[in-house]
This record gives structure tokens, sequence and C-alpha cells, in this order.
């Protein structure tokens, strides 16, 4: 997809794994926090190791990349009681730091117009739906930043390319993108 920051991914999203994500973000199971946290830290190292010496600490000068995630829309999170994203980056966030990798967790994106639900459209219409969806909170937080994108789930990239075009249109440099899973294509 046109857009769409280098992808990196832990599993496929199936199975158990779509059964614990849908616990914790859905069923308020928030004690799945820390090892889905875990695997979306996982991710994102392996994307930061990949891009390497251009990662902080490998060239002075540069600042520790900012990790920003696709927002959920206000009524999502208040339908759950809790922001399931930001709950898992700031996990991700502090086992990273543990690990010696500074990454800074930002908040700096907002939904700027409802969308639909993203669950029963086509790869096509999600990228309709999303077309100019995201904006970003405050220029001055990532003008000039290097940022590692996250969600939790990828199945078309739509999310990620326009999180990624907002953050660009605002002067920021998105590396990668990081999820803990992927939708596994299914071919007819």
């Amino acid at each position: 997809m046109k857009g769409l920051p280098p992808p990196w991914t832990v599993a496929a999203y199936e199975g158990p794994l779509r059964a614990i994500l849908a616990a914790y973000k859905e069923h308020g199971r928030t004690a799945l926090a820390t090892p889905l946290g875990e695997a979306l830290a996982t991710a994102v190292q392996s994307a930061l190791t990949a891009l390497a010496p251009s990662t902080p600490g490998a060239t002075p000068g540069h600042d520790a990349p900012s990790l920003v995630w696709v927002p959920s829309s206000r009524n999502a999170i208040r339908r759950r009681g809790h922001d399931a994203l930001r709950g898992l980056v700031d996990v991700a966030a502090e086992r990273l730091r543990t690990a010696g990798l500074p990454v800074t967790p930002v908040d700096a994106l907002r939904q700027r117009v409802r969308v639909a639900d993203q669950a029963t459209l086509t790869a096509a219409e999600r990228t309709a739906n999303l077309e100019g969806a995201l904006a970003v909170t405050s220029r001055i937080r990532v003008a000039g930043r290097e940022v590692i994108l996250v969600d939790d789930v990828v199945t078309t990239g739509a999310s990620l390319t326009e999180a990624a075009r907002a953050l660009r249109d605002s002067g920021a440099h998105v590396l990668a993108a990081a999820t803990i899973a992927t939708t596994p294509r299914r071919h007819p």
C-alpha cells in the first residue's frame, strides 16, 4: 500500500492471539496489557534493530524515536473503559527503555472526523473511509522527530497509512510501523 511505512509484526491475527486481543480490548481483561505490550515491544525493537545505524544511540545528535499510536475513537475508549492501545504502548516503552532503547510515547494523533467501523469494509472501502480522518494534535510535538508508528493489528494497512500521512504532513519522519499481529491474507 502506497504510504505504508515498513511494517514489523510479531504474529498472525488468528486463533488464541485473536481471542486474547479481544479479551483485552473489548472485555476489560487489562492484565493482558503486559504480555501484549511486550509483544508490541518486540516488533518495535525488531524495527529499530533493522533501521540501525539511523536509530538514536547509533548516530550522535539524534533524539530518541517517538512511539505514536493510531488513536481509537472517543466512543470506543468510553465503551471499553480504557484506551487499549495506549496501555500497550506504555508497557512496550517501559520494556524498551529497560532494554536500553530510549523511546518516548507521544499522544500525537486524533480523529478529525467520524469514520465507519472498519470490520465489515473491503480494503478499498477502508482506505476511502479513513482518507483525511486523522490529524496531529500538535505539530510541535512531531515536527522533525523520528517516529515508529504503532497499532495492535494491521489488516489492510489503511489505518497505518493514514496515520503516517498525518505525521508526515506535520514534519515527522516515520521510520516504520510496528504491530502485535497481522491479518493473514485470504486468497480464494
